[in-house]
């Protein structure tokens, strides 16, 4: 389910887990620091309470101590009882001593309040404040009896105000003690919190490495493995292999990173095999201009050559069989023999005569006179010259123009590449077969399509199609040259020519493409569609 969110979302649930280890890092050291810290103030706060606490208890002790005491050495006096002559100093001395332990005790209970804002257990100071409690309450009372400016003289007062003084040197004797036995007891109290943190640092700790370890296999998983499958894969694809297609199971950019890298090598591979196909055909072609080129350099020296002595033949045998008709008449099987090489001789002698003068055909070579032709017109003109032919009167020829198509051919030459076209199609279906023709414009080129659905080509047939000499028509006739010259035209006009088929017996279909004349007239033709038949 996390593989096919998105990294915006995967980088958020990483950026979670990073946040969960830093806190949970920083909260362990935070509360061992703070721990340590309320440690140490606290023994600072206390033993700067501790002087306090002494010095009340010595205030209180000596405020009894200036009760108790006889200011007076003479034998009258009594060590219990002061004189009324020594009432004024007794009663200074006390006020004195008196505000000292108000002053010592306001001193103790500030610093006692301000220890309360601590919180660690040695600030535990219940019994602390149940005293100073006590205290205040005495000292109000020892206010309360010291009111009286005769106090000392009062026997009865004073044995009150030497009970409360009793009580106050008590309760100010047990601060210090309560201290004391609270730092005895806070190695204890410190040995509790320490193993609590050392468990709480345990705790985060494992936490935290269970975390590292998740964030770090969500980041291999996440992006470091899908990199890596990118990068062998993208090697993989720059060494040659393009039908290799990386494979991610993801459904996030990393994914869709691997789809764009599959697509563009599909293309890639396309066009790899397109341009192998390209620069296989292109071999082919100049492989097979150069050999129309060796055919018509050798055809320019011979013909001349062939012709003369064929014509000597021909004549020869001719004039041979018009004088056996005079030394041998009738009907003699010899003479009769005799008559049918000779004519066997002129025919062959014809037909290499024939050959020779395709053979010049070929090798004509020159400036050709280029100018605006109508190729509807053109094709339709050889369509009506073929279709009285009576080889051809069972076999339907169509041809449906869409408008005049004008290009910058010479008119002959290009008569003669549909002569071939359309003738070679016939010869190829049988009777009841139908040759389609096409014509169109394709951008800046007219195109000839011619379609049958006769005996079709091999793969063979169609390498060596245009090749000088190569035939394959039924029956064995042809010289073969026919689409030789048909590819040399076209070549020439700046065209290409193609055959496709789907196999023997599938019929075949031959495109022509010339280019297109820069402008072309419009005239009344544009306005017709035709519809030719040949049948």
């Amino acid at each position: 389910m996390l593989a096919k969110w998105p990294i915006r979302n995967k980088l958020l649930v990483g950026v979670g887990l990073l946040t969960v280890l830093v806190a949970t890092l920083s909260t362990s050291g935070f509360l061992g620091l703070y721990a340590y810290r309320s440690l140490v103030r606290s023994l600072h706060n206390r033993a700067a309470e501790l002087p306090l606490a002494t010095e009340l208890a010595q205030k209180v002790s000596d405020l009894r101590v200036s009760v108790t005491a006889n200011p007076s050495e003479g034998a009258a006096a009594s060590a219990d009882q002061p004189q009324p002559s020594d009432a004024d100093t007794v009663r200074d001395r006390f006020r004195t001593n008196f505000d000292a332990v108000q002053s010592a005790f306001e001193d103790y209970s500030s610093q006692l309040a301000q220890n309360d804002q601590d919180d660690f257990l040695i600030n535990d100071r219940s019994s602390e404040r149940a005293v100073v409690a006590q205290m205040q309450e005495t000292i109000a009372r020892l206010a309360d009896l010291a009111e009286s400016s005769a106090w000392p003289l009062d026997a009865k007062r004073l044995e009150q105000l030497n009970s409360q003084l009793d009580s106050a040197q008590g309760l100010s004797g047990k601060l210090p003690s309560f201290l004391y036995r609270r730092i005895h007891d806070l190695a204890g109290e410190v040995r509790g919190r320490y193993r609590t943190l050392i468990i709480l640092t345990w705790l985060t700790t494992i936490l935290a490495l269970v975390t590292f370890v998740l964030l770090v296999h969500l980041f291999y998983r996440w992006v470091f493995r899908p990199l890596q499958v990118l990068l062998e894969g993208s090697r993989v694809v720059a060494a040659g292999n393009f039908g290799y297609r990386i494979q991610l199971d993801s459904q996030d950019e990393m994914a869709e990173l691997a789809r764009s890298l599959n697509d563009m090598t599909s293309r890639f591979q396309a066009i790899r095999d397109d341009l192998d196909h390209q620069v296989q055909l292109r071999t082919r072609q100049v492989v097979r201009s150069e050999q129309l080129a060796s055919v018509g350099f050798l055809a320019a020296g011979v013909s001349h050559e062939i012709n003369n002595p064929l014509a000597s033949i021909a004549m020869c045998a001719e004039s041979l069989e018009g004088r056996l008709a005079e030394i041998a008449p009738g009907d003699d099987p010899q003479s009769e023999l005799v008559r049918r090489y000779l004519r066997m001789i002129q025919t062959e002698a014809f037909r290499c005569k024939e050959i020779t003068e395709k053979l010049l055909d070929f090798s004509r070579l020159g400036d050709v006179q280029h100018q605006p032709t109508d190729l509807s017109e053109l094709i339709q003109g050889v369509i009506d010259m073929v279709r009285h032919l009576g080889k051809y009167q069972k076999k339907q020829i169509n041809f449906s123009p869409a408008g005049p198509v004008v290009a910058e051919v010479n008119g002959q030459e290009i008569k003669q590449v549909v002569l071939n076209m359309i003738t070679n199609a016939l010869d190829a279906v049988d009777s009841g077969g139908v040759l389609t023709i096409d014509l169109h414009t394709t951008g800046e080129f007219a195109e000839m399509v011619f379609t049958d659905n006769g005996c079709g080509m091999t793969q063979e047939v169609l390498e060596h199609l245009f090749e000088p000499f190569f035939t394959r028509k039924r029956g064995g006739q042809g010289t073969g040259l026919g689409l030789s010259i048909v590819y040399r035209i076209v070549s020439e006009h700046g065209g290409q020519i193609e055959a496709t088929s789907a196999g023997p017996a599938k019929g075949s279909q031959l495109r022509i493409t010339l280019p297109l004349a820069e402008s072309t007239p419009t005239d009344s033709h544009k306005e017709n569609t035709h519809h030719y038949q040949a049948a």
